[in-house]
């Protein structure tokens, strides 16, 4: 293989292997990104980000996501701060606010003055079929519009999840303390149920006050992560639904690697702002 260039970053210790696949020949490979991924054999990330030409004249550049175990994904929040920043420093772009293609549509990073990064992410949506959620054979027709869907798991307990796309799936539990939350265990186990086709991310929500959050979020594909941008979204737009936020409001979302802060009013898309930082660039012979 040619020598190859990418970029280390991260969005609030969820970090990032960035490859510029516009001024360089880059043919994804899953197991060689698995291999990259490894923390103690190679580079160390949760997700891989491939910049490349957009597809469409609407979209200024095309963005890819894969996870640490190779698999592709179609939306990762971020990642879409990371990838904008990138963009811009790396003279790509010299526009602070650029539309990118997703594999879940177009998403609208904006460059602020102080350097932090707001995405357009999007309006979510709670249809089972768009999250995609198999609702159960025997479930009343009412049960598709219910802000939760109860689900069974281990030993037949049920818990009951918001369902929430917001490209990707999202199952987000209420619950009184996040520090203490059973995460990898529930993750773990919510994250494959057969009832998610495309598997799910699971994430663990503490309301702190109408405006403020708690959360921790538990990856398909990936584990729990430092912070999970989308995963955030889905908590606010959830709690907001559910009536346990603001609605309206910008809410503080602390994750383990930092804060977020989301804004979503109903009926309009949800922005998301937050920092990405540079850790360093590199070149794989």
């Amino acid at each position: 293989m040619m020598s190859l260039k990418f970029s280390k970053m991260h969005g609030l210790g969820n970090d990032f292997m960035v490859i510029d696949g516009i001024n360089q020949t880059f043919a994804p490979n899953p197991a060689r990104i698995a291999q990259w991924a490894n923390r103690h054999f190679g580079i160390g990330f949760d997700q891989l980000l491939l910049v490349e030409r957009a597809q469409t004249p609407a979209a200024d550049f095309r963005y890819r996501i894969f996870n640490a175990d190779g698999g592709e994904v179609q939306q990762c929040g971020n990642g879409a701060r990371c990838f904008a920043k990138f963009v811009y420093d790396k003279g790509l772009t010299d526009k602070t606010h650029i539309a990118v293609e997703t594999a879940a549509g177009i998403i609208k990073p904006q460059i602020q003055p102080n350097g932090l990064i707001t995405v357009d992410m999007g309006a979510p949506r709670f249809a089972p079929a768009e999250i995609p959620f198999r609702l159960p054979e025997n479930a009343a027709s009412e049960a598709a519009n219910a802000l939760t869907q109860p689900i069974m798991w281990a030993d037949k307990q049920t818990i009951n999840a918001s369902l929430v796309s917001m490209g990707n799936p999202h199952a987000v539990l209420r619950v009184d303390n996040a520090e203490t939350a059973p995460v990898a265990e529930i993750g773990a186990a919510l994250q494959q149920h057969p009832q998610f086709p495309e598997r799910v991310n699971v994430g663990f929500m503490q309301v702190l006050d109408p405006t403020h959050i708690a959360l921790r979020v538990f990856e398909r594909g990936v584990g729990e992560t430092l912070a999970c941008g989308t995963g955030a979204c889905a908590a606010v737009v959830a709690g907001m639904r559910q009536g346990w936020l603001a609605a309206g409001e910008t809410v503080r979302v602390s994750l383990r690697g930092g804060d977020l802060f989301i804004h979503w009013q109903e009926g309009e898309n949800v922005m998301m702002t937050g920092e990405a930082v540079l850790v360093f660039d590199g070149e794989l012979a």
